[in-house]
């Protein structure tokens, strides 16, 4: 499945604008959720810092299940292939790598395991990619 991504997002995110700003500006868009997520889990000290994992879950959970609507839109219907190599696709795949680190911090182990299982099925190069492969 091919997401075609919004394209004034992520224009605005590459020339440095705030992520929050952009996924008020456009909430729609994955990939500023993305952003968002993985600022906070950088901010997390590998799990210590409970409060940034918690906003790291939260804005993950938002983008995943944003990226899930487009998915559905396109006539995804909930298994195959997302391909990595697609960059639209990336800010689906990157909340949803979000949301499994977020979720092995806080302990959620069946969470943790379906997301994993979620990025393997889409594309292993996904998880390669995010570092939990």
């Amino acid at each position: 499945m091919l997401l075609t991504g919004d394209d004034e997002a992520e224009s605005d995110l590459l020339n440095g604008a705030d992520p929050a700003a952009t996924a008020a500006a456009h909430p729609t868009a994955s990939i500023a959720w993305a952003h968002l997520a993985d600022a906070a889990l950088a901010g997390a000290d590998d799990g210590a810092d409970i409060g940034k994992v918690i906003q790291a879950y939260a804005y993950a959970r938002t983008g995943y299940h944003r990226g899930l609507d487009q998915l559905r839109r396109h006539g995804w219907k909930g298994f195959g292939p997302v391909p990595w190599s697609h960059e639209p696709n990336q800010g689906f795949l990157r909340c949803v790598g979000a949301l499994a680190r977020a979720a092995k911090y806080i302990g959620e182990e069946d969470e943790y395991l379906r997301c994993l299982d979620l990025l393997n099925d889409s594309d292993p190069a996904a998880a390669q990619q995010l570092g939990l492969a």
